[in-house]
């Protein structure tokens, strides 16, 4: 189980450890002290900055205000008891903590198509179909996900967590249903709720703070 860091705690997390620069280095930072974020993960070097465009607007992909519901219906602030509902900082945070080792996977729940279009810099992808039976995936399979990618154990009955990743998951945004089913999922295998965040804002929150986006890993 991870432990959350203050406000403070994150920031010389993300400044000293990171590679971030000083914020007057550019016009567009994360945060006041917070210019950018450099991370690695399996050998490959990542980079979270926001446009430095002032006159940038959003990506039209993400312009649409009206996508017919259902499917596209608002999803809720707080989707499960115990599961935690995260920002942008937060999310940055877990990717640092991932990149320093600690026992964190951070997932882009979309179908490929989606994803490939671009990421949050260090997701994985795992589509949502992945871990749902209801659309043809398989049991094995799904057992083999639970094992070796987030780190449960398989018993005679049921599973043991207790080493499991914390996982934080995400999709396209508030309006988007493929994270909140992975994660509906999850529980329903006995996932503990704490050790699942959701960033709900997704894609479209990242895009409209300008940040930008990396093939998955």
């Amino acid at each position: 189980m991870t432990t959350p860091l203050t406000p403070w705690g994150l920031a010389a997390l993300l400044l000293l450890g990171s590679g971030s620069l000083p914020a007057a280095s550019k016009r567009v930072g994360i945060t006041p002290t917070m210019q950018e974020v450099r991370f690695t993960l399996d050998g490959k070097s990542y980079l979270i900055e926001r446009n430095q465009d002032p006159k940038a607007r959003i990506d039209p992909a993400y312009a649409r205000t009206s996508r017919p519901c259902p499917p596209f219906c608002i999803q809720p602030m707080h989707l499960a008891p115990g599961v935690e509902t995260i920002g942008e900082l937060e999310l940055i945070e877990y990717l640092v903590r991932m990149a320093k080792g600690e026992n964190i996977l951070v997932i882009d729940s979309r179908t490929a198509d989606w994803a490939n279009r671009g990421t949050i810099p260090g997701a994985v992808n795992i589509p949502w179909t992945r871990l749902s039976e209801a659309r043809g995936a398989n049991p094995l399979a799904i057992s083999d996900l639970l094992v070796e990618r987030f780190g449960a154990a398989e018993q005679e009955e049921g599973w043991d967590f207790r080493h499991a990743r914390t996982l934080v998951l995400f999709c396209n945004g508030m309006w988007c249903g493929q994270s909140p089913t992975n994660i509906r999922s999850l529980l329903k295998l006995g996932y503990p709720a704490d050790k699942i965040k959701w960033y709900r804002d997704g894609l479209q929150g990242w895009k409209i703070l300008g940040f930008n986006t990396a093939r998955p890993r």
